[in-house]
């Protein structure tokens, strides 16, 4: 067995090897860095305004997109439109209480709170003290209904396993402690100028995130004295804290869209392949001095702009009756960076069969180059290609080989890698639905999520290559007589 699959890859590579038509290699090179450049000089100018999901500048976006496939002759595949409209669910800050006493807490300074849970008025309660919060300490705690505080070293936010435990153990409301000042503060403004959002009216569990000193208010003690108890394993001895707290959320809905352009197949037309990024970004920073703007050239403006490039060159191949067997939708998606949201809307909401659909192919973030690869020929990192399709990792190293040659790099291909890229952008919700997938990404660099990610940072020679990489698979995907197998889930 163990022979058989390592000859898999060899087999796909002789069946896939010499495939690069003529016509690809003529309507690969429609894809130019002069139109790379002039439209990521539309997406990632000021006039967009950082595109934030539901806002203005988004909405710019997205028509300027949508324009843009109807002028390449896709039609909208949504009702005979080109928006995929949906609502999303979320607050702005709530107006949030918490006292001890005579003694009142000051939100945003003493303490925050993330969630979008309502207490429906103000409740009265004992707060127990849970140390660390590790299994020691918490087995020295009754937590089940019960509001209950832990300390932690830095940062805290909810995926942290502590809160898992704590969760586990139906702790009613929970309050963390964060030692760091500097921490807290960080926190506190990435929370202040984000709004959360979600794409159900499901509320989530809160947490109150409290600096040192308003512990020791609530406590009428030290930190050190907190800490000691700790030390001792004498949680008993911290007498619980009288507490009053309140949560009012002022919920809101957000529209936003999805942009879809579909070109229709010949003979295999009721195939799908998929080629997405995504078009939003995270707007304009709320507070600060100087430019504002996230103008998110490389995330995603890239991607963006490289979609509609290879959306350009196959509906030229069509005009000139070249067009692909299988039909393709060119999409670009909204939401990614406030939780994969389009993508996730879409594979819910599928305007095409997802049994239909052969493959996407997503990029994000590759028009420039991350420090490790500063010396380096031309690369790309490649993720998933591998993890359900032997056929498709084997076509798109063969096809890479006898057209672009970029370097492949897998470093982010390992699904444990710790910046856990497979599940983070758009792809995923693909890939979840047991849909071969292969991402496209420049890696991460400095002014990732800044307001220096500019156009002028953009190395196009090497973005127009990446393109026309991901144009050369789609055409293969696209035109090949059998449709990729899936062999791995």
């Amino acid at each position: 067995m163990k022979k058989i699959l390592f000859l898999l890859p060899i087999l796909f590579t002789f069946q896939v090897k010499g495939q690069v038509s003529k016509d690809a290699k003529t309507y690969s090179a429609l894809i130019t860095t002069v139109d790379l450049k002039d439209n990521l000089s539309i997406i990632a100018s000021n006039a967009m305004e950082g595109r934030e999901t539901g806002t203005r500048g988004q909405k710019m976006a997205a028509a300027f997109i949508a324009y843009q496939f109807e002028q390449q002759g896709l039609t909208g595949p949504v009702n005979g439109q080109y928006l995929q409209t949906f609502d999303l669910y979320g607050t702005t800050p709530p107006v949030v209480s918490l006292s001890s006493g005579a003694t009142t807490l000051t939100s945003g300074e003493d303490y925050f709170y993330m969630g979008s849970s309502s207490t429906n008025g103000p409740i009265e309660t004992t707060l127990l003290f849970a140390g660390n919060g590790d299994e020691i300490d918490l087995n020295q705690v009754d937590l089940k209904g019960k509001s209950v505080l832990i300390i932690l070293e830095g940062s805290a936010m909810r995926s942290n396993t502590v809160v898992a435990a704590l969760r586990k153990r139906e702790a009613a409301e929970i309050f963390i402690v964060i030692e760091s000042n500097d921490s807290f503060n960080r926190i506190a403004s990435y929370l202040r100028d984000d709004d959360r959002l979600s794409l159900t009216k499901e509320t989530t569990p809160g947490l109150f995130f409290l600096t040192a000193s308003a512990a020791e208010k609530l406590y009428q003690t030290t930190l050190e004295k907190l800490n000691k108890a700790i030390t001792e394993k004498k949680l008993a001895k911290v007498k619980p804290a009288k507490i009053t707290y309140s949560v009012a959320q002022r919920p809101k809905i957000v529209k936003s869209e999805n942009v879809l352009g579909y070109l229709e197949g010949t003979d295999k037309k009721d195939e799908l392949v998929v080629v997405t990024a995504h078009y939003d970004h995270i707007g304009k920073k709320k507070s600060g001095e100087g430019d504002l703007i996230n103008n998110g050239a490389d995330d995603d403006g890239s991607g963006t702009v490289a979609v509609l490039a290879l959306a350009k060159a196959f509906a030229a191949a069509k005009k000139e009756g070249h067009g692909p067997r299988r039909s393709m939708l060119f999409m670009t998606v909204t939401g990614e960076e406030k939780g994969l949201f389009g993508s996730d809307y879409y594979t819910q909401h599928p305007v095409f069969p997802l049994d239909k659909t052969v493959v996407d192919l997503n990029m994000d973030m590759i028009g420039r180059v991350d420090p490790d690869h500063k010396a380096s020929p031309p690369y790309v990192y490649v993720v998933g290609s591998d993890k359900l399709s032997s056929e498709l990792h084997a076509l798109s190293e063969s096809i890479n080989k006898e057209t672009t040659n970029l370097i492949f790099d897998y470093t982010y291909n390992d699904q444990n890698h710790p910046e856990r890229i497979y599940y983070r952008s758009d792809h995923w919700n693909f890939a979840k639905n047991n849909i071969p997938i292969i991402f496209y990404f420049d890696g991460i660099h400095e002014d990732y999520h800044q307001v220096t990610d500019e156009i002028d940072k953009i190395n196009f020679d090497l973005l127009t290559q990446r393109a026309q990489c991901v144009f050369f698979t789609a055409w293969d995907i696209a035109n090949r007589d059998a449709r990729l197998a899936v062999d791995k889930k």
